[in-house]
């Protein structure tokens, strides 16, 4: 059996502003591309479908469009779990008509898979058996079945379960992983010798490295799970919501297949992927990782030569196709205006900043006078450094009078 492995799609999501919706259905575009050039027979999804509870309609059209094309009109089998950006109702909706096209849609942990008492030809995918968090899947013209346990984003409030009141931050993360874990051994029971043992589910696994374009999914680590929580038995756990392509185990395999697009500049540089994973029971696996193209990179730019190095590399076309963080360093104020026309220079700057670099007998001069000036006069010069213009008279009444309570408040410690 050959199962294709995604997960955190974030269709709706924009970057700094900017829309991603051609790039989205680029990867879709690309993501059928290799269900079919790679004859998979089952693709996991392993949650975060969309960037909110309330996706636009685009998304949802998109995510659909998706999952009829991975389908194949029923020959290929799709197994779908919510993550903590996605509504879990709103994903499982379309359980009734989707389990026609052998799609399996859970939104909540402890979910039942819907099954169609209608659908049960031998040249389409059948939901053999099924229960909590479980199903057992047969595939045209593969000989094995798929034990599939599938747990999306177990929150507490998802499991409606209190599992952490009064207790420790350790003692949180513990009984959390504890709770996960049994969950999992209640269920590992349903795999057996002759079938190909998977497990999905969208949550922080321990030794998990995170970027900054995740929404986090627990406090001070409360919600970590540890890896042994996962079922031994399994072949292969695929796992959602960090976005970077990483394996955390090789007994049993348990992977992040990552973001197929970099959704923060945390991730300028890093490779996007899913991962193709090829199960015979009793054989041994053998896993591809399938690098997409589809999306844009993301790349930092930092320009300590000033302006002209900026121009300089666009002229030569350097990283023509990323979106671009942008840092200039300059040694003296740059004018609204041409701090604009830098702006217009390319439409692929997302984010422009200035960075003030002081010359060496500026820094000597600084130095001198320092002891010299006031805050307020500081504050401005950090504040002219930093935003390449002076602060208006708001701004430095603000700080004023941060500074007068400061003072009071230190009076008043010494008073003591």
């Amino acid at each position: 059996m050959r199962i294709l492995h995604t997960a955190d799609w974030h269709f709706g999501r924009l970057l700094e502003g900017r829309d991603r919706r051609t790039e989205q259905e680029a990867f879709v575009e690309e993501l059928c591309q290799i269900a079919t050039e790679k004859q998979v027979d089952l693709v996991l999804i392993a949650g975060d479908i969309y960037d909110s509870v309330n996706p636009p309609a685009w998304a949802e059209e998109l995510f659909y469009h998706a999952l009829e094309r991975l389908s194949d009109e029923g020959r290929r089998g799709v197994v779908v779990i919510a993550g903590n950006h996605d509504q879990p109702e709103r994903v499982r909706a379309a359980s009734p008509l989707a389990t026609k096209h052998g799609i399996v849609l859970l939104g909540l942990p402890k979910e039942t898979p819907f099954i169609s008492e209608a659908h049960a030809s031998i040249d389409k995918v059948r939901i053999m058996k099924a229960g909590q968090a479980w199903l057992e899947m047969a595939i045209p013209g593969v000989e094995h079945h798929a034990v599939i346990l599938a747990l999306p984003y177990p929150s507490e409030a998802r499991l409606k379960e209190l599992i952490s009141e009064s207790l420790s931050q350790e003692q949180m993360q513990e009984a959390f992983s504890e709770r996960i874990k049994g969950l999992f051994d209640d269920l590992e029971g349903h795999f057996r010798d002759d079938t190909v043992n998977l497990v999905t589910s969208h949550l922080f696994a321990m030794g998990g490295s995170e970027s900054d374009s995740e929404r986090p999914i627990q406090i001070g680590g409360t919600h970590t799970v540890s890896l042994h929580a996962f079922p031994k038995k399994a072949d292969y756990v695929a796992l959602g919501h960090l976005h970077r392509l990483q394996k955390l185990s090789d007994s049993p395999l348990i992977r992040y297949s990552g973001s197929p697009l970099a959704y923060s500049f945390s991730e300028a540089g890093q490779s996007k992927a899913v991962v193709l994973i090829e199960i015979v029971p009793g054989e041994e696996k053998k896993e591809e990782i399938i690098y997409l193209q589809s999306g844009r990179p993301l790349a930092r730019w930092k320009a300590t030569q000033g302006i002209a190095q900026v121009e300089e590399w666009l002229a030569e076309g350097k990283d023509a196709n990323a979106w671009i963080d942008l840092e200039i360093h300059v040694t003296d104020t740059i004018d609204p205006a041409e701090f604009q026309r830098i702006r217009k220079l390319s439409d692929q700057f997302v984010k422009v900043q200035r960075v003030r670099i002081a010359l060496e007998t500026e820094q000597v001069t600084e130095q001198e006078k320092r002891e010299e000036l006031g805050p307020v006069q500081l504050f401005c010069n950090f504040y002219e450094r930093k935003r390449g213009t002076t602060p208006d008279d708001t701004v430095i009444q603000l700080f004023s009078r941060l500074m007068s309570v400061e003072e009071k408040e230190s009076e008043g410690g010494r008073d003591e």
